[in-house]
């Protein structure tokens, strides 16, 4: 009997299927996995490091839609590939915003992952910030992008007044709200963090 040509199991199908259950339930486990794939939960333990090695699998799958591009981008301002590199990281957790409480609870081991990071430290010591500022800086942009990422999953309409002469000033705000709610927000949040951001540069 032939051996079959694709592995029934492989890390890439462990992530990929560990990730479809984060989408539609939020979260995973391992005997979920196995019964998706139709092993046993022994056979998966014997492809990636338990639990959390499966949650680094994910941040790797997720992050590689972020766009380093602009974190080497030589010529530009730093605050200029900074928000380019946000508005990536952004789009690459919107669209699997299920998982960002998951990876965001423990702690980043992918050394793909860190690498960005790397860069990103990088990027702003070149641009005049004091060592003690730069994870500061990066970890507040983070809840700009991930803060946003999640605001995007809301309805485009989060408030429901059942009487607008109650709170008159919010029925005003409202209704002069124009469509695309989310990421005018995330703009306005990005823009005055990344010139707060510059209030701290080295002078």
């Amino acid at each position: 009997m032939g051996r079959p040509s694709k592995p029934l199991l492989d890390r890439e199908r462990i992530t990929t299927t560990a990730l479809e259950l984060v989408d539609t339930e939020g979260d995973f486990s391992v005997p979920k996995i196995a019964r998706r794939l139709g092993v046993q939960t022994g056979s998966v333990y014997h492809h990636v490091d338990g639990r959390d090695g499966i949650v680094e699998l994910l941040r790797e799958r997720v992050a590689v839609a972020i766009d380093p591009g602009p974190l080497t981008a030589d010529g530009q301002p730093w605050d200029r590939r900074m928000a380019d590199w946000a508005r990536s990281y952004r789009a690459a957790f919107a669209a699997h915003r299920k998982a960002i409480p998951l990876l965001t609870t423990s702690p980043v081991r992918a050394p793909r992952v860190l690498e960005q990071y790397d860069l990103a430290a990088g990027l702003l010591l070149d641009a005049g910030f004091s060592l003690p500022d730069v994870m500061p800086v990066i970890i507040g942009l983070e809840n700009v992008v991930l803060g946003s990422a999640l605001d995007m999953a809301a309805p485009e309409m989060m408030w429901e007044l059942a009487d607008e002469t109650a709170t008159p000033h919010l029925a005003a705000a409202l209704a002069a709200m124009g469509e695309g709610r989310a990421d005018a927000a995330f703009e306005l949040a990005l823009t005055g963090f990344l010139t707060h951001a510059r209030s701290l540069l080295l002078p």
